[in-house]
């Protein structure tokens, strides 16, 4: 897969547990209210990237459980509107809304837009959290619901009504949608990093994510990936989701990491732990491991993942480090990486000043 800089994306994150420079305290020096959010969002745009990111949750994910959060649809509209280019991926758990409802939103706030919405589709979730709002499924039922969620969007979206769907999870009858996006539509990312998440991913992705792993790791998930791509006739767009801890001096940045969770809550990190445990998340269980002072290779390091739900690795280094190591796995045929920092507006200029920079020469001149 080509790795010209003109071919690669560079997206980031909206914060919606709330943002500092302490993570896993009780409560957020930033809390994720409306005015700070769209900061982020707007200094994300001023620097040109090409996305945002906005997760979903139904409990706060970074800093203890009952700290404020932002609730990820609302949100995600509201920034819509106050800005005028970049995209957004909307993180979207299927079996909340109504199939035919959600739809027609996802389809108005695309037209509203100018077309600058995609669905980051979340099936498998964080332990015990669809339990908090009186959702009970299994892990295999929740795939099975993911993917003909998926098909029955991309029918409405597409085919002119009315619209049937039979599926075991969902059934449409003289269904219509309004607006219809057409071929023109949302695009759908779908993570994961378990045989089933991997399979839906090859038959449904427009994108498939992955966390940040070791080099060598990443490499083996990417074959995986590409199998099941394989299988379905259908060729892979891939696109990696990680921090960045970056600082002038190698020394500065390793502190900055590990300062980072210096002051986390026990209780937050009890937490955390609670959500990982058992966990049938291949991917969650990858970012745990367990290693000597959190480094997981030579500019990784994944102490994130004792406060924070989900991905918990960070690349960690001077800004040439920081480039270099992006580089690599650009190699690997990445296309977008969606890159976060704490916090969230100070970094996100940091890194477009002096990261990205230095990486899309590397891409442009072909240099290892």
């Amino acid at each position: 897969m080509p790795n010209g800089a003109d071919q690669i994306r560079f997206s980031w994150f909206i914060p919606i547990d709330g943002d500092g420079s302490r993570a896993g305290t009780m409560r957020a020096e930033r809390p994720p209210d409306f005015q700070y959010l769209r900061q982020v969002v707007e200094t994300a745009e001023e620097c040109g990237y090409y996305s945002l990111l906005i997760p979903t949750r139904f409990a706060n994910g970074l800093f203890a459980e009952d700290a404020p959060l932002a609730e990820t649809w609302t949100t995600a509209t509201a920034l819509a509107a106050v800005t005028s280019r970049i995209r957004f991926l909307i993180a979207v758990r299927p079996g909340f809304i109504a199939l035919g409802l959600f739809a027609q939103m996802a389809a108005a706030l695309h037209q509203i837009s100018n077309g600058r919405i995609d669905i980051n589709i979340v099936p498998g979730g964080i332990q015990n959290d669809f339990e908090r709002v009186g959702e009970e499924s299994t892990h295999e039922t929740r795939y099975e619901r993911a993917e003909e969620f998926i098909a029955a969007c991309r029918k409405l979206w597409t085919q002119p009504g009315p619209v049937d769907f039979d599926g075991g999870h969902y059934r449409l009858r003289d269904a219509y949608c309004a607006p219809q996006p057409g071929q023109r539509g949302p695009r759908f990312y779908l993570g994961g990093a378990s045989p089933r998440a991997l399979g839906l991913s090859g038959r449904q992705a427009d994108v498939h994510l992955s966390w940040i792993e070791p080099l060598d790791d990443t490499a083996r998930r990417n074959q995986e990936v590409l199998a099941e791509f394989g299988k379905a006739g259908r060729t892979p767009e891939l696109g990696l989701r990680t921090h960045l801890v970056v600082r002038d001096t190698e020394a500065a940045a390793w502190d900055a990491a590990d300062q980072l969770i210096a002051h986390a809550d026990p209780a937050v990190k009890a937490q955390r732990q609670a959500a990982i445990a058992g966990t049938p998340m291949v991917g969650q269980q990858a970012q745990a491991r367990q290693s000597a002072n959190h480094r997981v290779a030579p500019r990784l390091w994944n102490g994130l993942s004792e406060v924070r739900v989900n991905c918990g690795t960070a690349i960690v280094g001077t800004p040439q480090q920081a480039a270099d190591t992006l580089h690599a796995y650009a190699q690997l045929g990445f296309r977008e990486f969606i890159l976060s920092g704490f916090p969230h507006v100070e970094e996100c200029q940091r890194i477009a000043s002096d990261v990205l920079p230095i990486l899309r020469q590397k891409l442009a001149l072909g240099v290892n």
